[in-house]
């Protein structure tokens, strides 16, 4: 879609060979998001796209170019564009929407383009439906700028009122319905009854309902339905609200992708590093060194994190190691090619080889940049996952995993919780804190009011912050589920001997100490509620949730699913914040199923950090 509205709204020729029209994308901070996890700057180029501004930024006039504006209508924007016409800062001016515009908005645009005598210049006004940011092929997160105002805190407040209440759900059915005009297709939603999944769905029901009513202007006909994945048949849409699991959010993980989340600045698909200073010691008294910051793309085109971003993380280690090797086998062959290629010494005798050297050289030009780009990858996970490396043995997060396995898949546990919280050399102090809170969640009963003191005394020692067991209390007491606590499955991972390759002492990677810990495959509760309700699986945990179908005339209020097929597509998306480790799971969920698809989205993306402090000091804001 972005691609379509980069070339003037119409679909791009795959093999056109002339020069595209160059051009000025002219974006807000949304736009910016939703642009920046798909398309780099070179395919911005490839594109046309000369220039990318921020529409509030200083902007010269560029009168001989068209411009591609993509903003949301907020009454700011529309001001700053009637601007920019009265300015006549472009030659044309195409004008997307990120979310649809107002009747009265387009109209003070049409007024300022007449009194500016702009209004041939005016090409086109698009709403684009593009309100979602998507962060993988099959992950979406609705919105980065103003996330606060649809954070897990914000719609579990207490004393939230109806109004705020409505707007925060009409933001996110807004933001769903865009999701679901670009797909083009019309789900069937089912959802808990009594959660802000359930006022999502009713929403959502209705605004797909009007615009399928409204056959002249449908979003849903034409050549827009069956251009998606989803032609012949129709996707499950499963709306779960957050509060139906509370420990995995705060769980320690294991695989790559999560653990970039968890333990550094992993944001919109980009990691931003501290770089250590070297070895190299600072003379006493001089300054110390400034650190680097660096920041990497993790990013579809990036073969190695496609193929790892799941796996355990010593396994990540392990081939980070042999594509090391692999590479330096062939850095002799990028020495031997730059010297073919004269880059070395201009000597005659390179010059006079040249002639019966075209063909090696054309084969040089080839392979160097392939070998460049290799090494550029090879370089960027070493770093990445050499920062990860050192959270792990610093808060021993591999101990932490395992052990809230343990307590999630309810297997006996080899050290007293009391000794973990304890130990000064284990973990941080949220780090115990987390590990105590998916204690608390995952219990069938409540810890007695003996045991709990003397646990807050420990974590009180280990200097933890307890604001967030007052909410995590309160809503364990809310919930129904604490009668039937969820249960996470019963397999905990299983060490394996020790890393073959890695503990060579030639290896990048120092793993020494870190357990070499297996997943076994064990649905969370989201994958095991999608599971339920994509296989029409009967279980009490999804029986009763409510069934819509927007393209049925009249709306009914029934849980009974009128298709009793199951379902070859189907999207979960979960109110109230998602994680990587819940993408994860539905991921290796779906692996197994031939042929299905699932796709992942969730109002906000946070690690356990950023939920804690959501969940701390719920009464005092």
């Amino acid at each position: 879609a972005l691609k379509r509205m980069l070339n003037f709204n119409v679909p791009p020729v795959k093999n056109s060979t002339g020069e595209p029209v160059w051009k000025v994308l002219i974006y807000d901070r949304f736009g910016q998001d939703i642009i920046s996890p798909l398309l780099s700057v070179k395919e911005l180029r490839d594109m046309g796209i000369t220039l990318h501004l921020l529409l509030h930024s200083d902007r010269d006039a560029i009168p001989d170019v068209p411009a591609v504006y993509f903003v949301m209508p907020t009454e700011e924007n529309i001001d700053r564009m009637c601007q920019d016409l009265r300015n006549q800062l472009y030659e044309s001016y195409y004008l997307n929407f990120i979310s649809a515009i107002s009747r009265s908005k387009l109209e003070d645009i049409a007024n300022a383009a007449i009194g500016a005598n702009a209004v041939t210049q005016v090409a086109k006004v698009f709403d684009q439906y593009l309100n979602f940011i998507t962060l993988e092929d099959d992950m979406f997160v609705l919105c980065n700028q103003n996330k606060e105002l649809v954070s897990y805190r914000a719609i579990n407040r207490p004393d939230i009122t109806d109004t705020e209440m409505e707007t925060i759900m009409d933001t996110i059915v807004d933001s769903l319905f865009c999701f679901f005009v670009t797909l083009g297709a019309i789900p069937i939603i089912r959802c808990s009854r009594g959660t802000a999944a359930e006022m999502v769905a009713v929403k959502l029901d209705k605004k797909l309902r009007e615009n399928l009513r409204d056959a002249r202007n449908s979003l849903f006909t034409g050549d827009t339905l069956g251009a998606g994945q989803f032609s012949f048949q129709r996707p499950l849409l499963v709306l779960v609200d957050r509060n139906i699991d509370l420990a995995t959010p705060l769980h320690h993980t294991w695989t790559y992708q999560a653990l970039v989340h968890d333990v550094l600045d992993f944001h919109l698909n980009r990691v931003n590093l501290e770089e250590s200073a070297g070895a190299e010691s600072t003379p006493a008294g001089a300054r110390p060194k400034k650190k680097n910051k660096k920041s990497y793309d993790l990013t579809t085109s990036d073969k190695f994190w496609q193929k790892h971003k799941g796996s355990p993380f010593p396994e990540v280690a392990e081939s980070v190691q042999q594509e090391l090797e692999s590479y330096r086998a062939q850095e002799d062959e990028v020495k031997r090619l730059k010297s073919i290629m004269g880059i070395e010494g201009e000597d005659e005798g390179a010059i006079s080889m040249l002639s019966d050297n075209t063909a090696k050289l054309t084969s040089a030009v080839s392979s160097l940049p392939e070998l460049l780009e290799k090494k550029r990858l090879i370089d960027l996970h070493t770093n990445v996952a050499t920062a990860v490396l050192e959270h792990i043995k610093s808060r021993k997060l591999d101990v932490y995993f395992e052990y809230e396995e343990k307590i999630m898949s309810k297997s006996t546990l080899d050290k007293s919780l009391l000794d973990m919280i304890s130990d000064p050399d284990a973990g941080t102090p949220e780090d115990k804190m987390r590990l105590f809170l998916i204690y608390y969640i995952s219990s069938a009963q409540a810890p007695s009011e003996i045991d709990l003191e003397q646990y807050k005394k420990a974590l009180m020692d280990a200097g933890c912050n307890l604001a967030p067991l007052s909410y995590i209390k309160q809503w364990k007491a809310f919930t129904k589920m604490a009668s039937a606590p969820t249960s996470y499955g019963n397999a905990t991972p299983k060490p394996l001997g020790l890393f073959s390759r890695v503990m060579n002492t030639g290896s990048q990677f120092v793993m020494e100490g870190v357990k070499n810990l297996v997943l076994k495959q064990q649905n969370l509760p989201v994958t095991r509620i999608l599971d339920n309700l994509m296989e029409m699986k009967s279980n009490p945990e999804t029986d009763d949730y409510r069934y819509f179908d927007p393209k049925m005339l009249r709306g009914s209020d029934s849980s009974v699913p009128r298709n009793k097929n199951p379902f070859q597509e189907a999207i979960v998306f979960v109110v109230g914040g998602g994680n990587y480790i819940e993408y994860q799971n539905l991921i290796d969920y779906i692996k197994g199923k031939q042929g299905k698809h699932v796709l992942y989205g969730c109002s906000e993306l946070f690690n356990a950090t950023q939920f804690i402090k959501q969940v701390d000091n719920f009464d005092n804001f």
